[in-house]
């Protein structure tokens, strides 16, 4: 397909949840799956926005009649969101992480910002409306294909959660109502399907680098998506940046087809998972939005910022590239990183010259003694806490126990012995060994080297070094 001859042009935008409590209320952040407690119903009016004109998106859903009702509980639902309450002023953590990601995508942040109210009539806010502000504008990410430019960032209510929807009824939960959101919106400037999955990803990597919500649900990404001569065409629902590729090939194509019969759309369409997208609404204009009346403007001091900026999180480009200079091989930087990144930090601290072996005790060691010893890593875990590496750690710096005695003495550990018993190894002289090497030789003449090795292995326990003792055993059959 020819892109640049079909004049091709993406944005994106996200919204990602943020793991703080309510953006404008008090209460907790997180879904409940009790019965509710108590269930309202509503009606909503559509109303005109800052340009004195009722939007069309809404126009058409206020077209709808809906009842709208929302489920809540006593001790977790509150007036802000009933709307029956002005909101509070604004989540200071959330506003922190939002500070935090438009920093990580490059952006100036703004030091005064007036909160407004978005027109929402699908019944998803009790109010009608939802509750935006911009964070920070003009930000870029990097990609293969060129930088994209972060048009802006913003903070803003997620909506209530769906529980069944017809033609007359929408009910909804309000768990999720308040629940802070990060949209982020590109320029409509990606002119490839694969550097707009590239752009979700590398935003994805941001985001997950901050204190966001994770699993199904808690990031939603759409896209604007038009070629030459047709209207923009923003598709919702995707889940997963893959998708993006063969939904834009489609969408090009339907572009395409609707062009050749003299159509045009500017609309909002739902993402399938056949690639194809379906009819939602109209598209949505600026006559939604008008300023929000019960909060005070919005200031961000530079003081803020430049704190933040201290403790900006790194990216997992960054990290990967840290412990590859400590040692450490792909395989072991992909379980360090889904596992414990802070625990294997700590105990760099405690034992910098060895990435690896730090990194095999965090991961690798603890799955192989959890199948060995049929017990499950989180048990292993119970044993080996992040004190328990520490003191073995502390042995092997301070010369009491050698690297090859770590595995062996988490071992004993596991299997009960005290942590202070299992860093008692007891060292046997070089002299020591060749005698005794040389009495088993002796004793059963004629073995293989090999054989003579798991012989000397099983009579000394861990207690010699083992390339040490096959010198000393070819030495002595070499004789």
């Amino acid at each position: 397909m020819d892109y640049d001859k079909l004049g091709l042009m993406v944005g994106l935008e996200i919204h990602q949840q943020l793991d703080t409590g309510k953006l404008f209320c008090r209460c907790p952040g997180y879904l409940r799956k009790e019965v509710p407690h108590f269930t309202i119903r509503r009606k909503l009016h559509a109303v005109a926005g800052e340009t004195g004109e009722i939007d069309a998106a809404v126009a058409y859903e206020s077209s709808l009649g809906k009842v709208f009702e929302y489920e809540g509980y006593r001790d977790s639902t509150c007036l802000v969101e009933l709307d029956e309450e002005p909101p509070k002023e604004i989540n200071e953590a959330a506003l922190n992480e939002a500070i935090k990601i438009a920093l990580l995508l490059n952006c100036e942040i703004l030091q005064t910002s007036q909160i407004m109210r978005k027109t929402v009539v699908d019944g998803s806010n009790t109010s009608g409306f939802q509750r935006t502000v911009m964070i920070a504008q003009d930000g870029f990410i990097e990609t293969s294909f060129g930088d994209v430019p972060i048009l802006g960032v913003y903070l803003e209510e997620d909506s209530a959660r769906t529980i069944l929807k017809d033609k007359k009824v929408s009910r909804y939960r309000l768990d999720r109502l308040g629940i802070p959101l990060v949209e982020i919106t590109t320029a409509p400037t990606m002119t490839r399907p694969e550097q707009v999955k590239e752009a979700a990803l590398k935003i994805g990597e941001i985001l997950r680098a901050c204190k966001v919500r994770r699993g199904i649900g808690t990031i939603r990404q759409d896209l604007n998506v038009n070629i030459k001569k047709h209207g923009v065409i923003e598709i919702k629902g995707f889940q997963e940046p893959k998708m993006m590729v063969g939904t834009i090939d489609k969408e090009v194509l339907r572009q395409q087809a609707e062009l050749a019969s003299g159509k045009d759309s500017h609309e909002v369409r739902n993402a399938l998972p056949n690639g194809e997208t379906e009819f939602l609404r109209p598209m949505s204009g600026k006559a939604r939005m008008y300023p929000e009346t019960d909060l005070p403007l919005l200031r961000i001091s530079r003081e803020r910022i430049n704190q933040i900026k201290k403790v900006l999180p790194k990216l997992k480009g960054e990290i990967r590239d840290e412990l590859k200079k400590k040692g450490l091989s792909d395989e072991l930087i992909d379980l360090v990183l889904d596992g414990n990144l802070d625990e294997f930090e700590v105990l760099m601290s405690v034992y910098e010259l060895d990435g690896p072996l730090v990194a095999k005790m965090t991961t690798l060691w603890m799955k192989e003694l959890a199948s060995k010893e049929k017990k499950s890593f989180r048990e292993i875990r119970d044993v080996l806490t992040e004190a328990v590496l520490e003191k073995i750690l502390e042995a092997l710096r301070e010369g009491k126990i050698d690297k090859k005695d770590v595995q062996n003495v988490m071992s004993e550990i596991v299997r009960g012995k005290k942590v202070e018993d299992a860093l008692k190894i007891e060292k046997v002289s070089n002299d020591d060994l060749e005698e005794e090497i040389a009495k088993i030789v002796k004793e059963k003449p004629g073995l293989r080297p090999n054989a003579y090795m798991g012989l000397v292995m099983a009579k000394f326990k861990g207690k010699i070094d083992a390339k040490k003792a096959m010198e000393i055993l070819n030495r002595v059959v070499g004789g």
